[in-house]
């Protein structure tokens, strides 16, 4: 078989194909054996239909190529992509130019590829990743919810601060409801700044003194207004315990102030470590998306990531004794904007996807065939197969190309993880070496 692929417009390749006669007879052969397995014949058993009784059946040798033609032209045409190297990303659109009746057959693809483009600033990069770094007012923070347990409530008469707790009676009347009956919550217990009641309120309490009341309309539900109007009868003010050796020692799992803080700090940093590690990679293709223009984006391309997206949430439903429909009431969504969200991402997933590629060429990251033998092998343990039975169903199936663009895909991501620059969410550049790997792991001894 000889294929060659010629570039059209808008991303397009005509793939020409011939297939030589003694490949053709090998068709017929497979499509004979397939098809006396299937047909009824007065007189033999199936399977054990002779080629020209079939042949007879079938009306003529003709009947027998167009059954060889269609069942092969699927093998012959992912061959096709495999010799060529082309990258589809839609059905093809097929033409037979000879051989229908004899001889080698030959057939013309029409077939959209992914587009190559180019970007610009991947190596100016700034990708803002949760910070690694712990400062002295977050560790203050923490240790004051320590003491916060052994707190003692003191009764205060002055203007309320975010931090007290609010002794109040409130009502909540739904909007729209005048004739119903309020719910009533009475000596109600509100940490001010908690937004644990209702929208508004921590922005409006601060400054109110006991024996003032407050009203505000925020959300009941989902889908619903309600007027909240609280008495405030009493505001109490926590009084934190010292934090000394002795009270240390006694409430906590440590023996002073000083081995407390340490503690805590090490383990907050080993936290925000771990944190901003576990961003980086998500962080990185995000920002590296950004840089891909919506407009070269293929439609086949995020059609056909949408409904891999719809597939896989179906199976893990699926596996949970759930269906899309009670999904879908579960969280109030119709079939519409669930597709609309998976298309969303899955047009992400397609810039990014895009934009890895032109990061491989730009910085010449093609994989060498050693790196893709050893990915090949890896993939093929993680699949309990041997790597030449999982190459030769790449070959099969035309995704070599596939697979290799994978691997360089795999160097892109790790070359810009390696080359970007990181900065915490006020915009301060992290320093690289707090995001090392063995920073999560260091004190756990």
């Amino acid at each position: 078989m000889q294929a060659t692929a010629t570039p059209l417009e808008n991303h397009h390749v005509k793939l020409s194909v011939e297939v030589d006669e003694g490949e053709m007879e090998a068709a017929l052969d497979d499509a004979a054996r397939k098809l006396s397995r299937q047909v009824s014949i007065k007189g033999f058993r199936k399977g054990k239909v002779p080629k020209n009784v079939l042949i007879a059946h079938l009306g003529g040798v003709q009947g027998l190529r167009s059954e060889a033609i269609r069942e092969s032209l699927p093998d012959f045409y992912a061959r096709a992509v495999s010799e060529t190297l082309i990258d589809p990303i839609a059905q093809p659109d097929i033409t037979i130019t000879a051989g229908e009746a004899e001889g080698p057959l030959a057939f013309e693809a029409d077939v959209e590829v992914r587009p190559e483009i180019e970007i610009a600033g991947h190596r100016d990069l700034r990708v803002t990743i949760p910070s690694p770094v712990v400062t002295d007012e977050e560790v203050d923070a923490q240790i004051d919810r320590l003491r916060e347990t052994d707190a003692v409530l003191r009764d205060v008469e002055r203007p309320i601060v975010t931090g007290d707790l609010v002794t109040m009676d409130v009502a909540i009347a739904p909007v729209g409801d005048e004739g119903g009956e309020p719910l009533v919550m009475r000596d109600y217990m509100y940490t001010v700044g908690s937004g644990s009641l209702t929208d508004g309120v921590d922005e409006l309490i601060p400054g109110l003194r006991a024996g003032e009341d407050l009203t505000v309309n925020g959300p009941l539900g989902p889908s619903q207004v309600a007027t909240y109007t609280m008495n405030l009868k009493q505001v109490h003010e926590r009084e934190l315990p010292e934090v000394s050796d002795e009270w240390v020692a006694e409430n906590t799992e440590w023996s002073t102030g000083a081995e407390m803080r340490d503690a805590i700090v090490e383990q907050m940093r080993r936290r925000r470590v771990v944190e901003a590690q576990l961003s980086q990679r998500d962080a990185t293709l995000i920002a590296l998306s950004d840089l891909v223009p919506e407009d070269v984006v293929p439609d086949a391309l995020v059609e056909d990531e949408t409904g891999s997206r719809l597939h896989d949430l179906s199976h893990r439903l699926e596996q949970q004794n759930l269906t899309l429909e009670s999904f879908l009431q579960m969280t109030g969504q119709d079939p519409e904007q669930l597709l609309e969200a998976l298309r969303a991402d899955a047009r992400r997933a397609v810039r990014v996807d895009l934009g890895l590629r032109a990061v491989v060429r730009a910085e010449g990251l093609e994989p060498t065939d050693e790196e893709v033998e050893a990915e090949l092998a890896s993939t093929a343990e993680a699949m309990g197969a041997t790597a030449e039975a999982l190459g030769q169903n790449l070959r099969e199936t035309g995704r070599v190309v596939a697979f290799r663009a994978e691997v360089a895909k795999m160097k892109a991501s790790r070359w810009l993880t390696e080359h970007v620059t990181y900065v915490d969410p006020n915009g301060v550049e992290v320093d690289r070496a707090l995001l090392a790997s063995d920073q999560a792991a260091d004190g756990d001894a």
